[in-house]
């Protein structure tokens, strides 16, 4: 009798975990039709991010098309998806999600003989000497989940699609890494090197053989020195507690607003006019004696101190140097921010340079020690997608060939560059693939990345927009292909609005759309942000200025 009820027990449990397994598998299935959610614009499935994951998610990366930076630029969509993972005894495993393991690398990428300089179309020789040395740096952040994020910082003007996805695709192939894990940063320095085909309209015209084929080294050179700063980062990783915090430099003017020349007596009376972005965002690695194994941090100011013909990383190379003579043994990282409209005034000195450097690592270490840092808990998501950002026009190879013939030598420039490449059997597009980027820690903290030279206004309303939800901005990253202007911006012209694309090689300027594709994308990529609104901006008079 007990042996006959103990088989029906067994019996009938054995029936009630069948039915567990059948149900939980059931649950499973719904909840993955739930996350593939709606094809996007260019119809591909969109995975979405869990807004608020349990301590113990793990991070799955999407395969899909684009995601490996193979060329195309019609498919450029990669997701992350968050769920939680059981462990083998059948509850969540145990994840500290304050735990990170962070690894840092560094190279030197100063030219090794003289070169033509990036940024200025003024320049008529290769540089003469180095004020300070450039560099290529590398910081891996991996959660306990192991989820990891690569970051590398570049003291370069740029990196082109061409050039960039090239390194990408290096690091991919040796790291295993989705193309959302990461993330390539240029400081925007325009005193550094010619680097590929960015900028090509606007130096192409005076480049001699030798210096064409400089610059084809320098290439081959800077990807095997990206790639050594990235190896060394995956090398030395350490156990971390990561922190955030935000500081301010008021140095950054807005130049579209301010007349260069008036601006030492406005910044005395007060009267310095248009928008601004003066934070200094820092994240910190703490190893476990409380020092500073690693400092990233950012502003929103072109590094443009300098115009003449000394290598230099400009104000943003100093301020590194002046951190890690400060925290001995750390790795100083900068990033540039929405700055485009944005000068460092006065400038044209190395004094100024250094003086702004200083400046800029002083609010940074105010941040370290007055202020109470943020613990940056995991896990990590991650996420990028192209756009198609449309030209306001595209002109036919007639209208080029028209444009030979322009006193303007950048235009003419311009025109033959598009013609190669119509003649070459690449019709003009009607639009641009700009990518878009974003890193999500946990529900507490994001952090944006746009391509191109990005004006203020976009930091300011992205920043507005996502309540109490802190997000960084950076612009140049990934891909500095033109200005980004706001729809305000466009709409009062000058440099930053339109006449800037001459000199990337673009057929026009953007169309009207341009401000609100990109938020769109924004939107679609971040937490909890407001309703989407497009109000209507009106064209504002402001300073039209040359190549500044």
């Amino acid at each position: 009798m007990k042996f006959s009820v103990f088989n029906k027990l067994q019996r009938e449990k054995t029936i009630l975990t069948v039915m567990e397994f059948v149900l939980t598998a059931i649950i499973c299935l719904v909840l993955d039709s739930e996350a593939g959610g709606a094809p996007n614009r260019m119809g591909q499935a969109r995975e979405q991010t869990c807004h608020k994951p349990p301590s113990s998610c793990h991070l799955l990366q999407s395969g899909g098309e684009g995601t490996g930076g193979e060329g195309s630029r019609k498919s450029g969509c990669e997701r992350t998806h968050l769920v939680s993972t059981p462990s083998n005894g059948g509850e969540e495993s145990k994840v500290d999600p304050c735990q990170w393991y962070v690894g840092t690398g560094r190279a030197k990428i100063t030219p090794g003989q003289p070169m033509w300089m990036a940024g200025y179309a003024s320049r008529t020789a290769p540089f003469q000497e180095v004020a300070i040395d450039l560099w290529s740096k590398a910081i891996l952040l991996q959660d306990s989940g192991g989820n990891q994020l690569l970051l590398v910082t570049l003291d370069l003007v740029g990196l082109g699609h061409g050039m960039s996805t090239q390194i990408i695709q290096a690091i991919q192939d040796q790291h295993q890494l989705h193309r959302s894990q990461i993330v390539l940063s240029t400081s925007h320095t325009h005193s550094g090197p010619v680097v590929g085909d960015n900028l090509r309209p606007m130096y192409s015209y005076q480049l001699p053989a030798e210096q064409q084929e400089l610059i084809l080294q320098y290439s081959h050179f800077l990807k095997s020195q990206i790639m050594l700063a990235v190896q060394q980062a995956f090398d030395t990783k350490h156990p971390v507690e990561l922190k955030r915090g935000t500081g301010s430099a008021s140095f950054a003017t807005n130049r579209r607003a301010n007349v260069e020349a008036d601006v030492p007596k406005r910044r005395a009376s007060g009267q310095l006019e248009g928008p601004v972005d003066h934070s200094v965002p820092v994240l910190v690695a703490y190893k476990a004696d409380k020092s500073p194994l690693a400092i990233v941090f950012g502003y929103a100011c072109h590094a443009t101190v300098l115009s003449g013909y000394r290598i230099s990383g400009d104000y943003p190379g100093y301020a590194q140097i002046e951190l890690e003579r400060s925290y001995p043994g750390c790795t100083a990282m900068f990033w540039a921010g929405c700055g485009a409209d944005q000068n460092p005034l006065p400038r044209r000195t190395e004094e100024l340079a250094e003086h702004y450097g200083q400046c800029l690592a002083l609010a940074v270490r105010s941040v370290l020690l007055t202020h109470e840092l943020q613990v940056v808990n995991g896990p990590a998501g991650h996420q990028y997608h192209e756009i198609p950002l449309k030209y306001a026009t595209v002109p036919s190879r007639e209208q080029l060939a028209h444009q030979l013939a322009s006193e303007n030598i950048y235009e003419k420039m311009r025109a033959q560059v598009l013609i190669e490449a119509i003649d070459s059997g690449q019709p003009l597009s009607d639009s641009y693939q700009y990518p878009v980027q974003s890193w999500q820690f946990a529900d507490e903290f994001q952090w944006v990345f746009l391509g191109g030279e990005v004006v203020v206004d976009y930091s300011a309303r992205i920043q507005s927009e996502c309540l109490d939800m802190p997000v960084w901005v950076t612009a140049y990253a990934n891909d500095v292909m033109a200005y980004i202007p706001s729809l305000r911006v466009l709409r009062a012209g000058g440099y930053e609005g339109s006449t800037a694309m001459v000199y990337y090689g673009l057929p026009s300027s953007w169309a009207e759309t341009v401000e609100q594709d990109i938020i769109a994308e924004v939107h679609r990529q971040l937490i909890i942000p407001k309703p989407l609104s497009f109000p209507e901006q009106p064209a504002v008079a402001e300073p039209k200025t040359d190549q500044p």
